[in-house]
């Protein structure tokens, strides 16, 4: 609805887990190196967990594009399954059709195993949502781990799921699973201000804008209060906040908007406080006027005013000492804010 009013050829904010829109994050990159580490060295067993909306999903949507033809990958999205239902999806994986019993299905299968790795191909069984799956079936995926080598696993599986996935595996009966896991990695969430705004601009850009900074600091900087770092979250109020500014003819995105969006998804932050100080901090330097160099300056001003060591190097250094009737008698450009408005923008840290 509001792509062309912006200049876009994609949506770039959905809430599906499309990897063509994946940002390489620096904790993104991490997790993603991790993964290829374990199916490149053929570990086994590994273990990916996160949060809900961290974009685990995605990160294995983006991996399974990019396996090589080699490569033999079934990817498992439903795990509330029984044991039957589990060992179908296997079978359609490695196309086996003859089979009556367990016993029976078991042995073709580590026959057929067998021969892939021996032509120099890799089989990869990926389960999402893992952190659902009984303990029988957790235990029966233990004992597919038994088809190797002396030297090698022949089937690589991947589990991955909330938090509640790592507690699962520390239960007493799953013991034996838990050894076997051969590389754990764990998705975080957007970790500051700075990954979060270059994760909207890079989507926007991958959208198609040529204009990616629709969204004032300002509004980034509620954005990571709102959406605690995660991308899910974060898809959503951007989304939101594009449609409220369009049907309001705003082509700027500023914290208004998102504070809006914000009580409306039910995502505003709890700390009052907070939200308190970032308000008054709004008002002072409005994101729609001050460039970042400039609101960088105000930081710098606010802390040589403050502490008597600067945080960051001036453009302009002092070489000499001002005595303290100097200090007194020079005017900052800024003296005249109020006091309680300086003091709430040294809580929170500065400017982002």
């Amino acid at each position: 609805m509001y792509k062309e009013f912006f200049g876009l050829e994609d949506t770039p904010f959905t809430l599906t887990p499309d990897p063509r829109f994946i940002v390489f994050t620096p904790s993104y990159n991490e997790v993603l190196a991790s993964l290829y580490y374990g199916l490149e060295n053929a570990k086994g067993l590994i273990v990916l967990t996160g949060e809900v909306g961290t974009g685990k999903t995605t990160a294995l949507r983006w991996i399974l594009r990019r396996l090589d033809s080699s490569v033999l990958a079934a990817y498992v999205f439903n795990p509330r399954l029984s044991i039957d239902e589990f060992y179908h999806h296997v079978t359609q994986m490695l196309n086996i059709k003859d089979w009556t019993n367990k016993a029976e299905l078991l042995q073709v299968m580590g026959k057929v195993l067998e021969e892939r790795h021996r032509r120099g191909l890799r089989t990869v069984l990926i389960i999402d949502e893992a952190h659902e799956l009984s303990d029988y079936v957790l235990e029966e995926i233990r004992l597919l781990m038994n088809f190797e080598s002396d030297n090698a696993k022949h089937l690589q599986i991947v589990l991955t799921g909330q938090p509640e996935l790592r507690e699962k595996l520390n239960q007493p009966n799953l013991r034996q699973l838990k050894q076997r896991v051969a590389l754990r990695c764990k998705m975080h969430a957007l970790p500051n201000v700075e990954e979060i705004e270059r994760y909207i601009t890079e989507r926007l850009l991958i959208g198609g804008s040529d204009q990616p900074n629709i969204f004032t600091p300002g509004a980034i900087d509620f954005i990571f209060q709102c959406s605690e770092g995660i991308p899910r979250q974060i898809n959503n109020l951007c989304d939101n906040a594009m449609l409220a500014a369009y049907a309001a003819g705003e082509q700027i995105i500023g914290r208004q908007i998102i504070e809006e969006v914000a009580d409306n998804l039910d995502l505003l932050p709890r700390n009052d406080a907070l939200m308190a100080s970032d308000k008054a901090v709004e008002n002072v330097s409005s994101a729609r006027v001050l460039t970042s160099e400039a609101r960088e300056e105000l930081w710098n001003n606010q802390a040589r005013a403050e502490k008597p060591k600067p945080m960051f190097k001036t453009e302009k250094p002092n070489n000499s000492v001002n005595s303290n009737a100097d200090k007194k008698n020079k005017k900052s450009p800024f003296d005249d804010m109020d006091d309680d408005i300086s003091l709430e923008i040294e809580e929170i840290g500065g400017f982002y």
